[in-house]
């Protein structure tokens, strides 16, 4: 049987910059959703409650749309999974004081309990995930930053 030609300028799998991304994106997501199993929290929810802490040290008024541009996540997801985290007691969403159109959210008590358990869990796995970059590590993270801006 004759084989066909590989719709791919590249000759090997691994020399696809989407490729590799693509791997590694997934084998961190699915150590990351083992990571948080133990918290009932989807990596999104996770994410959103871990931005909701870290946007509050630094601002007063969050906003379902600050979260949605901060953390990538479309506004409908966004929206989607703040319900979620309501239904489950760890944040409260009340209208915005100057805008009738947005809504604010913050972390309830046992929303800043699990932001900083899970925060912890999930920053202790990447130490582990990331270690063999070494002293790449902060190169590894301007080049991820530059693609970002894109």
């Amino acid at each position: 049987m004759k084989s066909a030609k590989i719709p791919s300028r590249f000759e090997n799998a691994g020399d696809s910059s989407g490729f590799l991304l693509w791997q590694v994106t997934n084998l961190w997501q699915r150590e990351i959703r083992k990571a948080l199993e133990k918290y009932d929290l989807t990596h999104s929810q996770f994410v959103l409650l871990a931005s909701i802490s870290w946007l509050t040290s630094k601002k007063t008024d969050i906003t379902q749309t600050l979260l949605s541009v901060h953390t990538k996540i479309d506004p409908m997801t966004t929206s989607m999974v703040l319900r979620t985290l309501q239904k489950k007691g760890l944040i409260s969403r009340h209208e915005h004081i100057t805008d009738t159109r947005a809504k604010t959210v913050g972390l309830t008590a046992g929303g800043e309990e699990m932001a900083r358990l899970a925060v912890k869990t999930v920053e202790s796995f990447d130490d582990l995930f990331f270690h063999s970059l070494g002293d790449n590590l902060p190169a590894f993270n301007g080049m991820l930053e530059v693609l970002l801006k894109q």
